[in-house]
Order: structure tokens, then sequence, then C-alpha cells
């Protein structure tokens, strides 16, 4: 069973309860994640805050050091991370080495951190008075993220949060956390202290505890819809920071007047990449007047080229789903859209998909998709891709306004004057313009809108820095 870091020492669990962590290729058992209670996470809290006056008072010209050192470890296991995400999660190496990369660019950022953290000064703002303001860490934070990036997000959090000063509680996903413990090792052998950074595994029990702890300033979250704002809700209760980025329906409109092979490559990418296990897959293609004629046919035919197996196979295109639960979940969202009158082109179910060890499901399109359809509004989360057919551009741009999520959204088009009207009218936080993944690098922020986003500071960025720190005015006359 894996144990949990607290205060610098690798300790079992207390309890007994624990679920299976599965390789996702083959089905197979590989270890037991333990489901912490509520005791567990004060201890590994206690012990952030016992590490936080001595952390925060490091310089932060120290604290860069050490960053840069972890960027080091980083890349020297680069290719061991990838591994595990690939034998944990189940994306392909490609996959894997993408994710571990775009883990490691928020790292770099946070090596800027002697820029990041400068505050302002205003001389003689009044007679014989001056004006400056500073930004100090908040204290301990947390993090919990999802099964589907088990390396990139937590990256995403706790070095910008550590290097400005903050000591953090990381809660890994219970189904993919071996690249979390492995991150956290890491960072012990590029020498940061003991404390500063705090790993507790578990579920619900565990989470609810970490947004009720009072030491806990401030909480980073990444996953579901509910579940962030559940999150939200709970974190702001106890008078926490919160930043809970949760689910998506990311539309990409394709105009008649498009590359088309771009456009097909493209879509293909979106939405079957990371077996569609991802906030940023395009999940719905929206034909734009004749654009379905050319666009059906070749997504179709990309579709049936994709091939299944495990990720570490250099010869496979997609990998499994994460579990068998999520799976089944993902078949029945095609057995639904069928039954609500869409057309399979290509179906997942397929013997040649799905009679293997693992936990697969193929590439799959559905065509003739509405908003009144589960298909056309519900985050599948999982390689299905649904084909939308409408008039014109305004149409398109009524259809995903209309949904209350709004993370993503992407338009193929050589028309300058639609990408631009989709450009500012489209209610989503990041757009993609002959763009299939409109994914923010990582000195830009995460910025999903509508209910795919909960508070005001976003992750990564110049808001990731603006959330783990706070601001201290000085007004002072000599």
């Amino acid at each position: 069973m894996l144990s949990n870091l607290i205060g610098g020492k690798w300790r079992e669990p207390r309890g007994a309860r624990s679920v299976p962590l599965f390789n996702p290729a083959t089905g197979e058992v590989i270890e037991q994640t333990p489901l912490s209670s509520a005791a567990e996470v004060e201890d590994a809290v206690a012990a952030a805050v016992r590490a936080w006056p001595g952390w925060a008072a490091t310089p932060v010209l120290e604290r860069t050091r050490l960053m840069f050192s972890y960027k080091t470890v980083l890349e020297r296991h680069f290719e061991e991370l990838a591994a595990i995400v690939t034998r944990n999660h189940g994306k392909t190496l490609e996959e894997a080495r993408g994710e571990v990369r775009r883990g490691i660019e928020v790292v770099d950022f946070a090596c800027s951190a002697p820029t990041l953290l400068q505050g302002r000064t205003l001389r003689a703002v009044s007679t014989a008075i001056d004006q400056d303001y500073y930004r100090y860490p908040l204290g301990v934070v947390g993090g919990i993220v999802p099964f589907n990036f088990p390396v990139m997000i937590p990256l995403w959090m706790f070095p910008l949060a550590l290097v400005s000063g903050n000591t953090f509680v990381l809660k890994p996903s219970e189904r993919t956390p071996l690249g979390a413990v492995r991150l956290a090792e890491l960072l012990t052998d590029a020498g940061f202290p003991d404390g500063v950074l705090n790993l507790v595994h578990g579920a619900a029990e565990t989470v609810n505890a970490m947004l009720a702890a009072p030491e806990v300033r401030a909480i980073s979250f990444v996953g579901s819809e509910p579940a962030a704002r559940h999150v939200y809700q709970e974190s702001a209760r106890h008078g926490k920071r919160v930043q809970a980025a949760g689910g998506a329906k990311n539309h990409i409109f394709v105009l008649p007047d498009t590359d088309w092979d771009m456009a097909t490559s493209a879509i293909i990418n979106s939405a079957f990449g990371n077996a569609g296990e991802r906030c940023l897959a395009g999940s719905v293609a929206v034909a734009i007047g004749e654009a379905a004629d050319q666009l059906v046919p070749r997504l179709e035919a990309a579709a049936r080229k994709l091939k299944l197996g495990p990720g570490d196979d250099p010869a496979v295109d997609m990998g499994p789903l994460v579990a068998d639960d999520h799976r089944l979940r993902v078949l029945g969202h095609i057995e639904r859209a069928a039954a609500q009158g869409a057309d399979l082109v290509v179906d997942g179910r397929a013997p040649e998909y799905v009679q293997r060890p693992g936990f697969f499901v193929g590439p799959t399109i559905v065509d003739r998709v509405t908003p009144a359809m589960a298909a056309g509004r519900e985050e599948i989360f999982g390689p299905v891709l649904s084909i939308s057919r409408v008039k014109d551009v305004r149409e398109a741009i009524n259809l995903v306004n209309r949904l209350p999520l709004g993370n993503m959204a992407a338009v193929f088009t050589g028309s300058g004057r639609a990408a631009r009207q989709f450009r500012d009218e489209v209610e989503c936080g990041m757009i993609g313009i002959n763009v299939g993944v409109a994914q923010p690098l990582a000195f830009y922020p995460f910025t999903g809108w509508k209910s795919s986003f909960y508070g005001d500071l976003h992750l990564q960025g110049s808001d990731g820095i603006e959330f783990y720190t706070r601001k201290k005015i000085v007004v002072s006359r000599w």
C-alpha cells in the first residue's frame, strides 16, 4: 500500500481502507491507494504549519535556487515520469511525455520568482509620504488534483505556491497517484526542507478534511464540474481562497472554407488524444453550412485508422480509459446517443475495440447530434466525438453560449471576419483559431469561464502568483 508524506517522512496509513490501483492497459492491480482519515490530514497540515515560518523567511533567491535544482532533477527523470504516467493512467508514451513537459514548463516559470514576486513603490505619493506594496505568502495551502494528468496538474500548483513562500498539502487522485508520489520524492532529492510539501492519499473524506482545516488558507482544485462547485462552496464557507477548475463541453466550429487536412488532423487529435480524458478535448464538431459533406467522411476515415493498445507500444495511437467503471460510463453514453436518434458513424463498442484485456473503448463518432441530446450537452470524458450541423456562424455561436460550461472553443476557417466574430462572441475562456487544443502555456492562466471555473484567479501564469500571495500596503512618513 502507498504511504503518505508528512513532515518529510513517508508514513504507512493508520487505517486499513484502500482502493485498488490498476494498469488500465491490462486491468491488472498494481498497488493499493489508502483512503486516509481526517486525522491524517490534520497531521499533514500540522507538519506544513510547522515548516512554514522557516520556509517563508527563506530568501526568495534561495527558494528560486531550489526550484532550479528541482527543474534539473525533473529533467533527469523525464522518461521515468512519462513511463509512470503511461502505466498508471494508460495514455500513450508520447502523450505522457507531452504532459510531463507541460508540467516542467510551470517549474520554468516559477524560477522567475525574483521578478514575479516584486511589489511596487511610489515615492512622494503625498507630501513627505511614500507608499509601497509587498507580496507575502498565505501560509499553508492545499491542492486536489484529477486522475487524467497526474504529473502535469500537481506541477501547475505546488511549484508556484512553494516559490512564493507557502507550504503545501497535496491530495493526488486515488486512481492515479503514482506520478504525484514520484514528484514528491524528487522534490526531496532537490533539497527542499521537510514539511514544505506534504502528500495525503484519499478520496471524499480526505478532501473534505482539507476544505475544513482552518490552517489551510487556500485550495487549488481541478476535476469535474459538480466536484469543483462543491470545493468552491465549502472552501468559501470556511473562509478560504479557492480556484476550482471544473468540467467542459468544448465545441470546434468548421466552416466550408477551411483547410481540410489541417482541420481533420487537429479535430482527431483534440477528440481522441488522451482517449478523450481531458478538459480541453474537442467533444463536438460543429459543421457550418455545407461543411458536413466534407467533414464527416474525412473524420470517419481518420478515426478508423487509429490503433488502440497499451500506451507503451510506440505503434499505438490511443490507449485505454483509466478504469472499468469509467469505461462502462462512456459505453453508456454511446448507447444513449444512438437511442436518442444520433447516427453512429464509428462505433467504439465494436469487438475489435472492446474485446481485449484492459479498459478500452474505441474512437466513436456520432453525427446529427442536437443540444437536446445528452451527447450534445453533457461532458462524456472519453473518446466520443459528436457532430452537430448548423446553417451559419451565428447559430453555432448561440449553440455554444446556451451551455452552462465555457472552457474552450475552436474554429477552423480561412475567414478573418468569421474568426474575429467567433473570438469576440463565444462565451469560453480559451479560444483556438485553426488550433484544436487551445491550451495556454505556463506563463498564461488557464481561463475557463462560466461553470467550467469557480473562483477569481485562475491556475498557472501570473494568476497563480496572485493566488498564492497576499498584498501588504505600507504608507510611511520620514
